[in-house]
């Protein structure tokens, strides 16, 4: 926590020697971060622990019928028994959508659950992923999909009869 009144100067380069540099220069002129990338900012500002946002968790146990089966400690998902190759972003995404109850995810609540951030208002970030995503689900074959509502976010819907299974 930054006292108020105290400025907090925020350096996100890759260069070390720009950082030691600068470090030097601001010595006592307030509260400084410097990362090396914006992965690193990111796991400094919302730690593992807190990237569910408002996501709730659910741990029901997994079922040999579900059709859907995202696990997210081994950081594993399957469709219909076949494994799916997701990036952690993409699975998170994914189990965020499936997450009870199925509902329209608003861009900043699915923002906030799936990066683990502050959603400023740029859903290209957000429309990016999803479509990463989508692609992969048609690829292992239809069934589950995403759906846009449009100028809101995105909601997960199944055909008639799937099921899905999430384990943290």
């Amino acid at each position: 926590m930054v006292p108020a009144g105290m400025p907090f100067i925020l350096c996100v380069t890759a260069d070390a020697k720009v950082r030691q540099r600068l470090a030097r220069q601001l010595s006592g002129v307030g509260a400084v971060l410097m990362v090396s990338d914006f992965d690193e900012l990111q796991a400094v500002l919302c730690p593992a622990d807190r990237r569910l946002g408002n996501a709730s968790p659910v741990r029901p146990a997994a079922s040999s019928s579900s059709e859907l089966l995202i696990d997210r400690g081994e950081h594993r998902v399957s469709w219909q028994g076949r494994s799916l190759a997701l990036t952690p972003l993409e699975l998170e995404v994914l189990g965020t959508l499936a997450s009870p109850p199925l509902a329209v995810w608003t861009y900043e609540r699915l923002y906030a659950a799936a990066w683990g951030g502050s959603y400023l208002g740029d859903a290209s970030t957000v429309h990016a992923a999803v479509t990463r995503l989508r692609r992969k689900l048609r690829a292992a074959g239809d069934g589950t999909l995403i759906e846009t509502v449009r100028g809101v976010g995105y909601r997960l819907a199944f055909s008639s009869g799937s099921a899905v299974t999430i384990v943290d």
